[in-house]
């Protein structure tokens, strides 16, 4: 039964949580697509159309790769995978789910779309939720809000947090994410257009993320305790949405905090245990810490070239050899300290591999990758993808945010995404 949370009760429930340890062995990943009129990719997609394709297969749950379907608010499909027992299954089951969700979509004439920003279509709100309509409330007058929530799509990668002490613990975890997070963000940038022009970004959709709101959507403040750090970020945060019984409106008090709420700054009534875990699910850093990490830095990518993060981060975090290559492949770019500068990660979504650093560092990490792949057990598709993204990518120092703009060479316009460092 949910009860009065003091502040110290609310900290030391969002580090417990947030990073449960043992020893990491599970795999998952959540895959977000454009939703596209296969004949007509420039037309809007409306709210009923989006429910004949898709409702089917939410409604089934569990489908049968173990994966689940979901829709974001602007109608973008997301599949998210089981937690599996390493990367093979992890693959298979979501190849078998994700030809569910293209049949499903190709019936109506719908197709999903690799692209991480809809650079055309103008932001609508396609699914009809209590919190969505607060978000959008939260984010009124700001364009990259609405963009954030119905005109991006990314990968997500899931993996366990971690032992409790040692290499394989959730402190050395955390810091290897957020070592490689401006890496994978400068590998895998693929939103360099908005409104069918250069924005001066090769990730525009990590830029936006980080102008947003940055006590919700930028990287955590290093600390030796990541329990700590996290709780800290957490009750700091504004409140995105406070939940009431339909039919009242989700929108939550201006500049609410949970720390402010918690210390009575709202007379609507106490936050509870539930609150507490809702508003967690509503913080968007670029690592997150639910239980297991998640990686939400890098862009969608076209067709099967998902597979290609999901197993450079899958090696470069579980595999011994992998690990240590990366931890020192990424040392350089920490400058003495144990985790790289925001400014390191603007830099990434900024100019992506054209910065040496990153460049040096992505190489030797999917060296270190592709050795591992090739050690154990990984499907050969999956060791070929990464050989083949590699080599068209890595090792010339481009993303495929470069193939986009190769086709598009008008002057940027970067007036709505200036972000501070």
């Amino acid at each position: 039964m949910d009860h009065r949370l003091s502040e110290a009760e609310a900290a030391d429930l969002t580090g417990e949580r947030s990073f449960t340890a043992g020893p990491p062995h599970r795999v998952g990943v959540e895959l977000e697509w454009l939703v596209r009129d296969a004949a007509d990719p420039g037309r809007p997609i409306a709210g009923p159309r989006s429910d004949r394709a898709i409702g089917p297969l939410e409604a089934a749950g569990t489908l049968p790769g173990g994966g689940k379907v979901t829709r974001e608010p602007g109608g973008q499909v997301e599949l998210s995978s089981r937690p599996a027992e390493g990367l093979a299954a992890c693959i298979g089951g979501v190849e078998t789910d994700l030809a569910l969700v293209r049949s499903a979509l190709a019936r109506r004439g719908l197709a999903a779309d690799g692209d991480a920003l809809d650079a055309g279509r103008e932001p609508l709100l396609v699914v009809d939720r209590p919190r969505y309509r607060a978000m959008a409330a939260y984010f009124d007058g700001n364009r990259s809000g609405m963009r954030i929530m119905c005109s991006t799509a990314s990968i997500q990668i899931n993996l366990d947090a971690g032992e409790e002490t040692g290499r394989f613990g959730y402190r050395r975890r955390w810091a290897l994410a957020h070592r490689l997070g401006p890496v994978l963000t400068a590998a895998f940038a693929n939103s360099p257009l908005l409104d069918g022009r250069p924005t001066g970004w090769k990730s525009t959709r990590q830029a936006s993320w980080a102008r947003l709101d940055p006590g919700r959507t930028r990287a955590v403040d290093g600390d030796d305790d990541p329990r700590r750090a996290w709780a800290r970020y957490a009750l700091d945060a504004r409140l995105l949405c406070l939940r009431r019984e339909p039919p009242a409106d989700w929108s939550a008090p201006h500049g609410l905090t949970f720390r402010r709420w918690l210390r009575g700054r709202c007379t609507e009534r106490e936050p509870t245990v539930d609150d507490l875990i809702y508003h967690l699910s509503t913080l968007f850093p670029p690592v997150r810490p639910r239980g297991w990490l998640e990686l939400r830095m890098v862009d969608a990518q076209e067709g099967d070239d998902w597979i290609v993060p999901l197993a450079v981060a899958t090696m470069l975090f579980d595999d011994p050899d992998a690990t240590a290559a990366a931890w020192e492949a990424t040392e350089p770019l920490t400058r003495g300290r144990d985790r790289p500068s925001w400014t390191l990660w603007l830099r990434a979504a900024r100019i992506g591999l054209a910065d040496p650093a990153l460049r040096e560092a992505a190489r030797a990490c999917f060296a270190a990758a592709s050795a591992a792949l090739q050690r154990g057990d990984a499907p050969d598709r999956a060791r070929d993808a990464v050989a083949e993204y590699g080599r068209r990518y890595i090792e010339p120092g481009r993303c495929p945010a470069d193939d986009r703009l190769a086709a598009d060479p008008s002057p940027p316009v970067t007036a709505d995404l200036e972000v501070r460092s």
